[in-house]
């Protein structure tokens, strides 16, 4: 029996995200030293599929411009920063190497899958795009030329507040689990 690794990667992201969450919200050991910096740092990811969220139509229109300009997947991006600041928030190395390893192995073949049915859906023009613009992390001197503008009717329809309100609660969880160790 053959398993599509890139089909199975895409479906269960979501829950093994979740199940990384639990495990994340249990094992992490939180100061308020590690609490300060990760917010940070997760914060700039919330700011990034953000942005991001606001300027793209899925399926409709080949997102180019504002975070697209500079990475194919400005999503994934602020997703893979966000979890990197809740890393540092946890103070876990276990957790780090996890954290990345899970990443790598769900997010890759995702970002593959994704991009065949951009090129499929948009054909040379995404072709275009993508020798333009990298496919995870920017490159100094190496972006798109499109343009796009922030609009908070695409945020909310993008559901990106979930995040946000994701990230508050998290952080308020790990800040209780400090004060009481």
């Amino acid at each position: 029996m053959h398993i599509n690794y890139s089909a199975w990667a895409a479906r269960s992201r979501v829950p093994l995200g979740f199940a990384f969450a639990l495990a994340f919200l249990i094992v992490s050991r939180p100061t308020r030293q590690s609490i300060a910096a990760g917010m940070i740092v997760a914060f700039a990811g919330i700011v990034i599929r953000g942005l991001a969220a606001g300027c793209i139509e899925k399926n409709a229109v080949l997102a180019t411009g504002g975070p697209f300009r500079y990475t194919r997947n400005p999503l994934y991006l602020g997703s893979f920063i966000l979890g990197t600041g809740f890393i540092i928030a946890g103070d876990s190395i276990p957790l780090a190497i996890a954290f990345v390893i899970l990443f790598a192995l769900i997010y890759a073949p995702v970002m593959r899958r994704e991009e065949a049915y951009l090129r499929h859906l948009f054909g040379s023009l995404y072709d275009d795009y993508a020798r333009q613009a990298p496919l995870f992390f920017p490159i100094p001197g190496r972006f798109s030329t499109g343009r796009a503008e922030f609009r908070w009717r695409q945020y909310w329809k993008n559901r990106e507040y979930q995040a946000a309100i994701g990230w508050i609660v998290i952080f308020i969880f790990l800040f209780v689990k400090s004060m009481l160790r």
